[in-house]
């Protein structure tokens, strides 16, 4: 925001902005600064919208909130949180980077927490200040008396607090004065080069002064050299002091939070994604290890939103596919004003008219009806005979819904048995219909079909460092910073917890099509522990395979003449144990990958594929190489950074 004693419209071109009755000025900041407005940047926070409904929630269900200007910010406990990494969900300390660093680091005060926020910024990397300053954190742990070593003598009171090494950008201008003679307008102006663009060309331009002013101080060219080139690092960008502040009061309020209120904390994280590094898949299973249940979707518990239960975190309608806010406030409006709904077909007379028969089978798949009493496929019977054959063809939530065939039955309007979904159909069925699991992890379910040594995560940390490990998991981030040089860094989870795997530039371009479009991947490579961070340097990586039957192209993708998809999934219930002639017989060699079927994420498929055929009692046979392939037709978010 800009601000002038006169009327913008009289001295700056302005334009209408896309946000209603707001205009935007065609001058870029730098030449708004130049021309002397009063300019102001506001940062939209998501972390602030998640503090504000967290705090509406613990008042409401404790009668009392919280004000977070007068906890404890000296509590142990909530240290010792941060201390372990255990700040998935939490403002700005969250990533994976931050979790291993901070189990070094472990601050113990706000001063710590704002150094930790600011150093992981590309200005302190590129300076190489990072390595530096946990190392040293580490050494004054063990030895108090640890004397600090600083670049020069005169730079002690400038780089104290940060054990000697630049951090914020306030230092910067604090070196180039008692290192180099600076006074306060060429300070000035190098505060200013260091916000702008094209900022590396305007601090070299300081070196002659820099080196002339170090020189009349005694300092030796080489070490101004390599001080200058820690200061012209910060033109990458990096953090006022002020800044890292006020980010590491949020850090340690929302940890404060998290450790205090768990379940209001992780409601309000639920519903203000996206945000952060984490998917809502992550952050399932990490509140989960909090010990807070994720429970599925309610028709007559859910509101549109997430909402608390006791100790769990029930999901709201409007998470589900083909749901919108404004259909979930419909339905939860018609609920609350008439009583809940007693039956599907209850349901199915008072629905909303935009509510359409895709959307309503979506949510009998994550059980939004199972308090009713009927199985899933019970409901989706139920659903396709009251809702009636669909005349036209049509596309809803993103897939072709086709006419549907009258079944000759003498009573199509009886109430039928038919089996529950078995435990892999339905965590495949949340996956599509919600993008994350409640559950269990997928890798839980194919453990005993991984490849022979593959290692899980909790095993990592007690093998020898610099041993070979093949381990498999889930992608949840993808990162490729651009102060890294070209490395890739993965986070990936099995059923155990994380897994930090980094990817060397040349192994990046070896292996490229697997990393950017696989969701499940086996990595071989060496391990490398470093104190309490624990890596894996890969040298191979590729799809995740499974011995087992491979689904024939043929039978994967809906046609017109595939059933209906609560048709496909019924008649598994009624039919008899038939052989199914599209599957060959099982070899070492059936192997697929998502990667083998390149057309996979534009075709329209059932949710399955093609079921296995059932007797009324028995469940489906488990068949890994099926159930792989259906949870990468509906695997959960994958976050990319650079």
């Amino acid at each position: 925001m800009i601000i002038s004693s006169r009327p913008l419209v009289e001295i700056v071109p302005l334009e209408p902005a896309a946000w209603e009755g707001r205009s935007l000025c065609q001058w870029d900041k730098d030449s708004c600064d130049d021309a002397g407005f009063i300019k102001i940047d506001f940062l939209a926070l998501g972390m602030l919208s998640l503090i504000d409904e967290t705090i509406d929630l613990i008042s409401e269900r404790h009668g009392k909130a919280p004000d977070l200007s007068r906890i404890n910010f000296s509590d142990k406990a909530v240290y010792d949180r941060i201390g372990s990494g255990d700040t998935v969900g939490t403002f700005q300390i969250e990533s994976r980077a931050q979790i291993q660093m901070l189990r070094r680091t472990k601050p113990r005060n706000l001063e710590e927490l704002a150094i930790q926020v600011a150093i992981v910024r590309p200005g302190p990397i590129v300076g190489g200040a990072v390595n530096p300053y946990v190392r040293r954190r580490e050494i004054l742990r063990d030895n108090p008396r640890y004397e600090i070593p600083y670049p020069h003598p005169l730079l002690e009171e400038a780089l104290g607090e940060t054990l000697g090494v630049i951090i914020f950008q306030d230092q910067v201008l604090k070196v180039c004065q008692a290192l180099a003679n600076f006074t306060d307008g060429q300070a000035e102006l190098l505060r200013r080069a260091m916000s702008r663009k094209r900022s590396k060309e305007a601090l070299s331009a300081q070196w002659e002064h820099f080196k002339n002013g170090a020189k009349a101080n005694g300092v030796e060219e080489n070490t101004a050299r390599e001080i200058f080139n820690q200061v012209t690092a910060f033109s990458e960008f990096g953090f006022p002091k002020s800044h890292a502040a006020a980010f590491g009061l949020l850090a340690y309020q929302s940890t404060w939070l998290r450790h205090y209120y768990p379940v209001e904390f992780y409601v309000g994280l639920f519903n203000n994604q996206p945000m952060g590094f984490y998917s809502l898949d992550a952050l399932g299973r990490d509140a989960r290890r909090n010990g807070i249940k994720t429970l599925l979707p309610d028709i007559n518990r859910s509101c549109v939103k997430c909402t608390a239960e006791g100790t769990d975190l029930r999901i709201g309608l409007g998470f589900i596919r083909g749901w919108g806010a404004e259909i979930a406030e419909n339905v939860v409006s018609e609920r609350e004003s008439e009583g809940p709904y007693r039956s599907l077909l209850d349901f199915l007379r008072r629905k909303p008219t935009k509510l359409k028969r895709p959307a309503i089978e979506n949510l009998i798949w994550v059980g939004g009806f199972s308090s009713l009493g009927l199985t899933r496929r019970e409901l989706l019977w139920q659903a396709g005979l009251w809702l009636g054959p669909e005349n036209n063809e049509t596309v809803a939530n993103g897939r072709k819904t086709y006419a549907q065939t009258e079944l000759a039955l003498d009573n199509p309007y009886a109430t039928l048995p038919f089996p529950g979904l078995n435990r892999h159909d339905r965590m495949i069925a949340e996956y599509r219909m919600l993008h994350f699991s409640t559950d269990l992890h997928p890798l839980s379910l194919l453990r005993n079909m991984l490849p022979e040594g593959t290692v899980t995560s909790n095993r990592l940390e007690h093998l020898q460092n610099g041993s070979a490990v093949l381990v498999s998991g889930l992608v949840t981030t993808r990162q490729r910073p651009s102060t890294a040089k070209g490395y890739v860094f993965l986070l990936m989870e099995d059923e155990h917890g994380p897994i930090n795997v980094i990817v060397k530039p040349e192994t990046y371009q070896r292996y490229r099509a697997a990393i950017r479009m696989e969701p499940f991947l086996t990595v071989g490579g060496r391990l490398q522990i470093d104190g309490s961070a624990t890596n894996i340097i890969a040298h191979e990586l590729r799809a995740l395979k499974v011995p087992g039957v491979p689904v024939r192209r043929r039978n994967l993708f809906r046609t017109q003449d595939t059933e209906d998809i609560g048709a496909s999934v019924l008649n598994g219930g009624i039919a008899k144990n038939t052989p199914d002639e599209s599957h060959p017989q099982a070899s070492d060699t059936n192997h697929t990958s998502m990667l083998d079927y390149p057309d996979l994420e534009h075709s329209q498929t059932s949710l399955y594929g093609p079921l296995e055929c059932w007797s009324e009692k028995d469940e489906a046979p488990e068949n890994p190489h099926k159930y792989l392939t259906a949870l990468r037709q509906s695997s959960p978010e994958i976050k990319s950074f650079g």
